[in-house]
């Protein structure tokens, strides 16, 4: 009888923690993570959208803010566009008070924006030339810098504070030694200042095959995964990795073909550290105040460290993010606002904003000593 009666409580407390669960359960909604747009985002300020024409194609620009404030000029990685790369981070709380006394362009590059149409390619995919009267030479990295110089030509800005994410970090380095005079200072993320290696040729050039052929293969959405995050954050970040695995499904493949095989074809920047007083003033290379970001898992971490090397260290600030791959705008957004204030302030602007919310007492206190004293910080 004891037995039985102890078979029967463990049945019923069996039968109430099943019902626990499923009540549990079916309180649990799940829903589909909202696509980006600055149109969508209550606290951006977004006051046009603009196609540019210019010599090397249409250039599609956004401005968020006041036109009457100083400029902030961003351009996008490959894969991305002005809302997928930095929508994110220009609508982060503390960038708010930062993003009031700036204007922001945000540059895509032709055929990137969302919606695009079809470009025409000068070949087709077999390589074979057609009429070339209505076919469309998509611009060299060179070319897309001097389409940057035409869209602050059209705005009439008298300087720019360039912010560019991996191949828009090339071409808005590119546009400063070209135009210094336009350039106010430069902040570049996953920057590169060589020419691509053997292993990414390779890589690239199997994409842009199948891109341009209309293909969207998983040998293209895991690749531009790892050349967007590196291998760490693209097997720890599952929902933000989710969410991008859907930006890229929107892509257009073709025009993401042609933007590919410009930056593949990419040539070096030909900057030099020159130490010698006489020689620097001749030598080439980069003269605006520049910060270099990088996250310490980022795949590009060789390319930005190399580049480091290439730039005047009077000029010049370099920080490695902890705790972060190839995409510190998504990943450690906090930290990137402070040392963006703090580079931002070593320049002269918005001198009386204070930090918002501490992202680390060390942090701060490291970025705030490097910045103004203009030295070479260490990891943060």
């Amino acid at each position: 009888m004891e037995t039985e009666h102890l078979l029967d409580a463990s049945s019923a407390e069996r039968r109430t923690m099943e019902k626990l669960t499923d009540i549990e359960l079916i309180s649990i909604e799940a829903t589909d993570p909202k696509p980006r747009s600055f149109a969508n985002d209550a606290t951006a300020i977004l006051i046009q959208e603009d196609d540019i024409e210019t010599p090397y194609g249409n250039m599609h620009v956004a401005i968020q803010g006041d036109r009457s404030k100083q400029a902030i000029l961003t351009f996008h990685d490959i894969g991305l566009n002005h809302v997928t790369c930095f929508q994110g981070f220009f609508s982060f709380g503390e960038m708010q008070p930062l993003l009031r006394s700036f204007c922001v362009y945000h540059v895509n590059a032709p055929g990137q924006e969302e919606g695009a149409l079809h470009l025409k390619p000068e070949q087709d995919v077999l390589g074979n030339p057609e009429s070339l009267g209505n076919r469309f030479v998509y611009p060299t990295m060179d070319q897309l810098a001097e389409g940057v110089h035409c869209v602050v030509e059209h705005y009439g800005l008298k300087s720019i504070v360039g912010f560019g994410v991996g191949a828009g970090a090339n071409i808005l380095s590119r546009y400063e030694l070209a135009h210094h005079d336009r350039v106010d200072s430069l902040v570049l993320v996953n920057a590169t200042a060589s020419q691509a290696g053997w292993i990414e040729w390779g890589y690239q050039k199997m994409n842009s095959w199948y891109l341009f052929s209309g293909q969207l293969t998983n040998f293209t959405e895991e690749y531009l995964l790892w050349h967007w995050f590196g291998k760490k954050t693209r097997w720890e970040s599952h929902d933000l990795i989710a969410c991008f695995q859907d930006y890229v499904k929107s892509i257009n493949a073709q025009n993401l073909a042609l933007f590919i095989e410009s930056y593949l074809k990419r040539s070096d920047h030909g900057i030099v550290r020159e130490m010698d007083p006489m020689r620097k003033v001749s030598a080439r290379t980069i003269r605006c105040r520049s910060l270099m970001l990088v996250g310490d898992d980022s795949p590009h971490i060789d390319d930005v460290v190399e580049m480091n090397g290439r730039m005047l260290p009077e000029e010049t600030d370099f920080i490695k993010l902890a705790d972060c791959g190839g995409m510190p705008l998504e990943e450690q957004p906090g930290k990137v606002c402070e040392a963006f204030r703090l580079f931002l302030q070593g320049m002269g602007y918005v001198p009386s904003l204070v930090q918002q919310r501490s992202v680390a007492g060390a942090v701060h206190t490291q970025l705030q000593h490097d910045l103004e004293t203009r030295t070479t910080p260490a990891v943060c």
